[in-house]
């Protein structure tokens, strides 16, 4: 049933097939925000990379305010991942069922803002501007700090540098041939299957996300960050209604 998996899947109950299925629908999401950003405002925000080489670079060159951009980009990033880390831990100590579902719900109403903003870019650009690049780069923070944190650091969703060597690790050790063909014997070699699967679908999923979301703010500007929002709302939803259901219970009288 759809309350089943949708409680599975953004639940506080976590096994590494419900791990994964979010991971790959957040990948999703995260290339979409990415591709489709970067139509937006010329910026990519969903890994920290180039933005700690781009303040260098202008460093050197003295575009400080460039420099200054960049630091709040990194910052935001950070403060995201920190959000979620502090909305996490709050639910945890008090036993919510929305330990993970609050982050994505904060995630869904500011993309729902990010559009907003978006929308009159042109107008007010001086001042949209920068504040659409520090608001996406902290969403992309907070998402990949949510399946960071659920697990433990195995899938990361917002850039995929990471995946990639760690495919071509795996996929060295598939296509290295070994003298004996008994795994007992010392310095056998044998490719991680399970993690070729995991970090080939997020690769797949986030490249697929990159491609709907381009084609989406394409065709239907900012507009296209709604049914990206409705979808994390809706994931959040049942262990957010859980607690809320909960609390009516214990309500005295």
């Amino acid at each position: 049933m759809p309350v089943l998996f949708l409680r599975r899947l953004t639940g506080t109950v976590r096994t590494r097939r419900a791990n994964r299925q979010l991971g790959a629908v957040l990948a999703f999401v995260a290339g979409a925000v990415n591709a489709g950003g970067f139509l937006a405002i010329r910026q990519y925000t969903s890994h920290m990379t180039g933005v700690v080489s781009s303040i260098a670079d202008e460093l050197v060159l003295g575009n400080m305010t460039l420099v200054f951009t960049g630091f709040c980009a990194l910052v935001a990033f950070m403060t995201g991942a920190a959000t979620t880390a502090i909305l996490i831990n709050w639910a945890r100590h008090r036993q919510m069922a929305s330990e993970y579902a609050m982050s994505l719900a904060l995630e869904a109403v500011l993309l729902l803002l990010f559009g907003m903003l978006g929308a009159n870019l042109e107008s007010y650009f001086y001042v949209i501007f920068p504040a659409t690049v520090i608001l996406l780069c902290f969403i992309m923070g907070l998402q990949n700090a949510i399946v960071t944190k659920l697990s433990r650091a195995e899938i990361r969703t917002t850039h995929v540098t990471g995946l990639v060597t760690d495919l071509g690790i795996e996929l060295g050790k598939l296509i290295y041939w070994n003298r004996s063909k008994r795994e007992d014997v010392e310095h056998f070699v044998m490719a991680d299957r399970d993690k070729l699967a995991i970090h080939g679908t997020i690769l797949a999923m986030f490249f697929f996300g990159g491609v709907v979301g381009a084609y989406g703010f394409k065709s239907l500007g900012f507009s296209a960050t709604l049914p990206l929002a409705v979808a994390l709302l809706v994931m959040a939803a049942i262990p957010m209604f859980d607690d809320l259901a909960l609390r009516w219970r214990r309500r005295p009288g």
